[in-house]
């Protein structure tokens, strides 16, 4: 019976590859990446070293993370490689495919040369600018280097024999007719007009109406204007001065749980000084909590009079 060969084909994965040969692989791509983050000018030959000595690396992975860091240091070679092929120079300078098409025009007769070209195959100096290329003349160059027998293929463009100039549009000027031109409306101090200090006003107005009213009242009831949302915004703010100010009293009643202001003595800076402190309160007032709050205390009437919309001219226009 033959003896059994041991199989060494790699393992091309092992999740229990040895720890330490693991980080030992991990650490020499990390020295890879190192050495081409910071030599930018490798050249060609040490670049080839390098990618020999990290694919010589490969052949250790067996685990996800190291071909991981083995793939980015591919795509950083892959970088390199076409930097320096973009970079590549023939002869003294860079490759210029302009420069090449427009030399081979003039060298098969479709350009005059500046001066008489240095051939053996020259059989003059002057070229009739209209007549067609002649393909013959740079045949003959091409097989003194070739022998391969050409073959029928598509040119990737035309071989143009005069060079396009660029014709420059001028752009006309646009000319606006004066006539059909407007002057911004200019607005003055004098040309906006308003009811003198109105907020100050209506809540003067609405501290006389709650001096009129004996102990507390409900503050849905006062302030909403059962036919006029708006306005029933306007004085929940307008009454929000006199509670900033101290004239107004707000509080729950413990019993019904209702909302209640009534005026009240402001306090003074020496009431402050004593301890006495400010509580601000967000209050949610919508379209929805107006209809809900009429319905459940059943206004009728506004205890607020209906103010006149006011209006403010702007220029030669009314704006409510």
């Amino acid at each position: 019976m033959a003896e059994e060969q041991p199989n060494h084909a790699r393992v091309a994965y092992d999740p229990d590859q040895d720890p330490e040969e693991t980080r030992s692989i991990r650490r020499q791509f990390r020295h890879l990446e190192q050495e081409l983050a910071e030599n930018q000018d490798m050249s060609t030959e040490e670049v080839a070293e390098k990618l020999r000595s990290a694919n010589k690396l490969f052949s250790q992975v067996q685990a996800i993370n190291e071909a991981t860091k083995d793939s980015n240091l591919l795509v950083r070679f892959s970088q390199i490689g076409a930097a320096k092929a973009r970079a590549m120079k023939s002869g003294s300078g860079a490759f210029d495919v302009d420069d090449f098409v427009a030399r081979l025009i003039t060298y098969m007769g479709g350009r005059k040369p500046v001066s008489p070209a240095d051939d053996e195959d020259d059989e003059g100096s002057e070229y009739d600018a209209g007549a067609p290329l002649d393909w013959e003349r740079i045949a003959r160059r091409a097989l003194a280097k070739s022998r391969r027998v050409p073959a029928m293929d598509f040119m990737l463009g035309p071989l143009s024999i005069e060079a396009k100039k660029r014709a420059v549009a001028k752009r006309s000027k646009l000319e606006k007719n004066k006539e059909d031109m407007k002057k911004p409306q200019e607005i003055t101090e004098d040309d906006i007009t308003r009811s003198e200090n109105e907020t100050t006003k209506n809540v003067a107005t609405i501290e006389t109406i709650l001096e009129g009213i004996d102990g507390r009242t409900n503050l849905f009831k006062f302030v909403i204007n059962p036919h006029d949302f708006g306005q029933s915004v306007e004085n929940m703010f307008y009454l929000s001065f006199l509670i900033r100010d101290g004239k107004c009293m707000f509080e729950i009643e413990e019993d019904t749980g209702e909302p209640v202001i009534m005026l009240c003595e402001q306090p003074t800076p020496e009431d402050y000084e004593d301890g006495l402190l400010k509580h601000q309160l967000v209050m949610e007032f919508d379209m929805d909590t107006w209809r809900r709050a009429i319905e459940v205390f059943d206004i009728k009437e506004a205890m607020i009079p209906q103010r006149p919309k006011s209006e403010m001219r702007i220029g030669q226009k009314w704006y409510g």
